[in-house]
């Protein structure tokens, strides 16, 4: 089992790279593989609204976008890690995750579908339940389970020193960590077992008026 970690702060060994790394430790005691999927601090163009991803298989924006989602599709679940700005996640990362998610979905590839996945955030002081609302919304919108530790998933400080200063926030990494692994663990088994995904309907759009 493995489970991609995305860092989606500009800074690749800043506050967020520290929560994430701290939750790589714990799952790789768990037994479970990570890897640490580093955004960059290129600009990430934002969705077209194109829609030309469900007929060609792929984002026609050629940028890391395509690249991660050749990554992705090869792990069983997913963290999302980003600093506050503006008590909002990182300029980076939700164009980043608007294309990777909707070209994933509309083109078929359902990489994501019953994986679970967590967001995890750093900030200074404050903004902290207000993005990781904003990054939640990405895994409820393809029938992923939401893991949690026993508080939100968020540390604080100016810098990694700080952040591992924050002993309740990093503590709760490692939580998030080991409830992560249990989650796949029972998955695993589940799957063993003869349990099967749900099953699935074809999807109904409306737009509100019929």
């Amino acid at each position: 089992m493995k489970v991609l970690l995305i860092n989606g702060s500009p800074n690749e060994k800043g506050c967020t790279y520290t929560a994430l790394n701290e939750i790589a430790v714990t799952l790789n005691s768990e037994g479970i593989e990570t890897e640490i999927y580093y955004i960059g601090k290129e600009p990430i163009a934002p969705c077209r609204a194109c829609r030309a991803c469900a007929k060609v298989g792929h984002c026609i924006i050629n940028d890391k976008v395509n690249e991660f989602l050749e990554i992705a599709r090869n792990f069983d679940g997913y963290i999302i890690g980003s600093p506050v700005h503006y008590a909002a996640a990182s300029g980076v990362i939700i164009p980043f995750l608007d294309r990777a998610f909707y070209s994933d979905s509309a083109s078929g590839r359902n990489s994501f579908a019953h994986k679970p996945g967590a967001a995890v955030v750093s900030a200074r002081r404050a903004g902290t339940t207000a993005t990781i609302d904003q990054l939640n919304k990405y895994f409820q919108i393809l029938q992923m389970p939401i893991i949690s530790g026993r508080y939100w998933n968020m540390v604080h400080g100016s810098n990694p020193e700080e952040v591992k200063q924050d002993l309740e926030g990093m503590q709760n990494m490692r939580f998030l960590a080991r409830n992560f692994a249990y989650h796949l663990k029972c998955k695993e088994a589940g799957s063993k077992a003869g349990i099967n995904p749900p099953i699935q309907e074809q999807t109904i759009h409306t737009n509100f008026i019929r």
